[in-house]
């Protein structure tokens, strides 16, 4: 993973923060910009942006048509580079803010303390989370978030929450199957993750309406480690919770034993 932080120099038009500072580097969907080539034309590449969200080829704002920012109108994908090889740079549609490319590794995160899920409290709270929360799937970076919720409930495997705007919300579709209710939290929709004849059932859900004590959650979208290619925290893969229902994160500093194998549904 790259990291990628605001300009140092005030490189900020808007003067605003900007919060999309870690991002993946995802290869080009294409050598040029797809919709200058439908019309004929292709600009040089010191004018193409790659869209850091999904790999989307576009020409930049200076360039006639802009479609690197149509790019971003119609998806929300926040941030993108510059493809030019002799320039290390993004923008951030978002924020209005240039980010550069540090080259110093990634930093891991200081060990945190070991939680038991038999500490959780029921009913289940829920916990703002800033570590870098990614969800891949079919060779795409479906999620990547440093806004997650963790929810914390008693016997189970945290769950992830990640807010839609860094999902890339266009590769789900509604599922077939119903939805289900959690005396909590309320009604949950289920979601395919689809790309190409590659399709993740019900690999993902959500709370369009919750319950009132968590109103945060609405919207906001859990992935089933188990039905995707790989869920990372601070770049720590992650152990899927046991069973088809629960849906719960495993990483080093959680303990056990948890809800979810045969015979645990009583528990």
């Amino acid at each position: 993973m790259t990291r990628w932080a605001p300009r140092p120099d005030g490189g900020r038009p808007a003067g605003k923060p900007c919060s999309h500072t870690w991002t993946a580097d995802p290869p080009p969907l294409s050598e040029t910009c797809a919709s200058c080539a439908a019309r004929g034309s292709a600009p040089a590449v010191a004018d193409l942006l790659l869209c850091l969200t999904c790999g989307h080829v576009g020409c930049s704002d200076s360039s006639p048509g802009a479609h690197a920012t149509g790019h971003f109108d119609s998806s929300a994908h926040p941030v993108a580079r510059t493809l030019a090889r002799d320039r290390e740079w993004a923008w951030c549609y978002e924020d209005e803010v240039y980010l550069d490319r540090l080259e110093e590794p990634v930093p891991r995160s200081a060990p945190r303390t070991p939680e038991s899920v038999w500490d959780y409290p029921r009913p289940p709270v829920m916990r703002e989370d800033d570590r870098v929360v990614r969800v891949e799937c079919a060779g795409q970076v479906v999620a990547e978030t440093r806004r997650a919720i963790r929810v914390l409930e008693t016997s189970h495997p945290p769950v992830f929450y990640i807010p839609p705007r860094d999902v890339r919300t266009e590769l789900l579709f509604p599922a077939v199957a119903g939805r289900t209710w959690c005396e909590w939290k309320g009604s949950a929709r289920y979601w395919d993750v689809v790309r190409g004849d590659d399709v993740r059932a019900r690999a993902a859900w959500s709370y369009p309406r919750p319950e009132p004590g968590y109103a945060p959650l609405a919207g906001f979208l859990a992935f089933y480690p188990s039905r995707v290619d790989r869920c990372t925290v601070d770049g720590e893969e992650v152990t899927a919770q046991e069973g088809d229902f629960y849906g719960g994160w495993i990483t080093a500093e959680v303990r056990g034993p948890f809800k979810g194998a045969p015979g645990t549904r009583l528990w």
